[in-house]
Formats: structure tokens, sequence, C-alpha cells
């Protein structure tokens, strides 16, 4: 019964002193919301701005020690020029800019004489995003017939990091018939809860490109009601821009 509780005794030993060995340590993570309101933890290649990020320094082991964060998040090249300088455990930042951008956790844990530094010198392994140059077009006509197809005058697939969008639609007297301001909405065709006749429209937009390109886009529209999408044994082939 002795060497039992002997046993028993080494063994909640060991325990202690492995738990005492677990220094304290971060595990820096991110959640991006993009452009088009999808939340994902991993970003693959460049992203369209804006891109919205929370950033988790994730501590662990903390015990009794005290801990201070620091956030730095720049421009690749630009190190002298932070964009965050921030000592919270939790962050936000929006990427609104073309660029490459790296974002650094430090923390340092102290505890008496005893202090631990996070990452150790020489071993900084910042996040690493990139947002992608601005693209933006509009197509000359569209067919709001409720057939599914080609149902709204919207920027055509493939637009990206645009930060600021305002767009309009006017009839052939100058009067203003829609207006939006998100470039993955646009105009259905109507006009007082009904489809405008058949003609050609002016579209107006103004927007501003995550690298500060400015567009100005003046066009006309066509609307054609009676144009009909793809046929079921068409379903899949890419359709004309018109």
């Amino acid at each position: 019964m002795k060497k039992i509780l002997t046993v028993l005794a080494l063994i909640s030993s060991i325990s202690l002193w492995a738990q005492d060995d677990e220094f304290p340590s971060v595990n820096p993570t991110a959640v991006y919301v993009t452009f088009d309101g999808e939340e994902v933890t991993e970003l693959e290649g460049s992203q369209s701005a804006p891109l919205k990020a929370h950033f988790y320094a994730n501590p662990q082991n903390v015990g009794q020690y005290s801990a201070r964060y620091e956030w730095k998040i720049w421009k690749e090249g630009e190190e002298d020029n932070l964009l965050v300088h921030r000592f919270e455990e939790e962050i936000e930042y929006t990427f609104a800019e073309y660029g490459s951008f790296r974002v650094q956790l430090y923390a340092t844990f102290v505890l008496g004489n005893d202090t631990i530094p996070y990452p150790q010198e020489g071993e900084e392994n910042p996040i690493q995003i990139s947002i992608s140059e601005s693209k933006l077009d509009f197509p000359n006509a569209f067919s709001p017939n409720g057939d599914d197809w080609n149902e709204k005058l919207m920027a055509k697939e493939g637009w990206q990091s645009i930060v600021s969008f305002e767009a309009a639609v006017f009839n052939r007297w100058g009067t203003k018939i829609f207006s939006w301001n998100d470039p993955a909405d646009g105009w259905d065709g109507k006009w007082h809860g009904k489809y405008v006749k058949d003609g050609v429209y002016f579209l107006v937009v103004n927007a501003v490109g995550s690298e500060g390109r400015k567009y100005h886009i003046k066009k006309t529209i066509t609307v054609l009601t009676g144009h009909n999408g793809p046929s079921k044994s068409e379903e899949g082939e890419t359709g004309t821009d018109e």
C-alpha cells in the first residue's frame, strides 16, 4: 500500500511540474469578411477590397503572468510607416488599399524577474495579406423580362477592389430613375414598380479603386425586354456581353 501511495505521489509531482513548465504563449489567428460578405479564416491569393479583418492573439498558459500585446500592420516595403500600432489582445482593420501587407503580433509575459517574449528575436512570422488592383466595367444592354437571365444592369462579372461606388440611371429627358451605391447590386429595369419601356437609357458611374484609380463611366444602356436568355439546350454556355 505504501508503494502505491509513493507512486501516486510521484505521478502527482510530475504532473504539477509539467503544468508549471507550460510557458505562456500566443497563437495569432484572423477571421476575414470578404467584399461579398463571406466569412473565412484562410486567404488564397490576392483579395478584393474592402477586406475586413479581426485579429486574435489567442494567449495560452498565461497563469499569473501579466501580458502585454502589440500589433503592427504595414505595407510591404514601408515598415517605418505603420498603418496600425495598437496594444490590445484583439484588433480589427479593413484593408482598402492595393498592395501586400504584413500583420505582426508581439507579446510579452512578465512574472517577477521572468520575461517571456513572442516571437523570439529573429523569428518574426507576420500574417501576409495581398489586395488586388481594381476592375470595373458595365455591359451595353440587359433584358429585364423575368426569364432569370441578364435580368439586372450591374457590373460585369470579375469586378473587384472597388472601395467607393455610386451609380445612377437616367431616361432620355434627364430624369433619374434609379441609383445604387453597392457594386454588387444593380438596376432591375423598373421605375415606380413597373418595367420601363424598351429603349436607350443613360448610365453614370463614379467609383474609386483600391489603388486610387477613379472611374467616371458614362454610357448608353439599351433595355431589351423582348430578348430571351439561352434555351435549355444552351444552358451552361457563355452568353454575349451585349
